[in-house]
């Protein structure tokens, strides 16, 4: 088995045991190598030192990611998708289309999409609840 160390296109950074580098490029360009942090397929080998035996006994080294943390994730995944699903992307009117459900001047609804920070921070100063979405890959499983 060989250990490569991993990276993923939004810069995570993660360990992956593997028979070959043939089974890492085989396994890569099925999409079965995903990042355990955000689920992202592009992964890509990053600069490592070679391994050198050593007498001494090394201490283990933790998992990228633990199991309770890596469900945690999938959660919040599966959070964010049923948000999506059931809410109406306005784009970049939702600044002014979250003021309008707000004033009872629209129909009362689940939005999302994008603001401005300035706008974001002038939404909660009106008293208006909003809340930021982690941004998943839509491909995940």
């Amino acid at each position: 088995m060989i250990s490569f160390s991993l990276h993923c296109d939004k810069e995570h950074e993660f360990e992956g045991w593997f028979s070959s580098s043939k089974d890492f490029d085989a396994q890569s360009e099925r999409g079965l190598v995903e990042c355990p942090v955000c689920g992202s397929r592009q992964i890509g080998k990053s600069l490592m030192a070679p391994a050198v035996a050593v007498s001494k006994e090394m201490p283990a080294r933790p998992l990228a990611m633990d199991p309770e943390k890596r469900e945690m994730m999938r959660k919040l995944r599966d959070f964010v998708k049923t948000v999506k699903q059931n809410s109406e992307d306005v784009g970049d009117r939702f600044a002014d289309e979250a003021r309008k459900i707000h004033h009872g001047e629209s129909e009362a609804r689940g939005i999302i999409g994008q603001a401005s920070s300035d706008d974001a921070k002038s939404l909660i100063d009106e008293g208006i609840d909003i809340a930021p979405l982690p941004d998943f890959p839509e491909d995940l499983s």
